[in-house]
């Protein structure tokens, strides 16, 4: 449990697992959206779907790639799953 643990962390602080301009523009939807419905029932319900199908995505990739080992739709960062250095030569963070 703990090395999957540790695997979804490297997997999730990727530099190639989502770009830093896709990083910047989800955040700016994310808060624009809470900003736009601050105070509003509608909040609620829309952060909930939002949360939802982030889940789905990330369970469906991380069948898709068989745990984070096997590249899949665009998805090329096998190295940092495995803890291996990739192309750069730069050693993956490690506990």
């Amino acid at each position: 449990m703990n090395e999957t643990i540790k695997r979804e962390f490297r997997v999730a602080l990727s530099k190639k697992a989502q770009p830093v301009w896709f990083r910047i523009v989800k955040w700016i939807v994310i808060i624009g959206v809470v900003s736009a419905l601050w105070g509003k029932p509608a909040l609620w319900w829309t952060l909930g779907v939002m949360a939802l199908g982030s889940a789905v995505i990330h369970f469906t990739w991380r069948w898709k790639t068989k745990g984070w080992t096997q590249p899949w739709g665009g998805w090329n960062d096998v190295e940092a799953a495995q803890g291996r250095p990739g192309p750069s030569g730069q050693q993956p963070v490690r506990d």
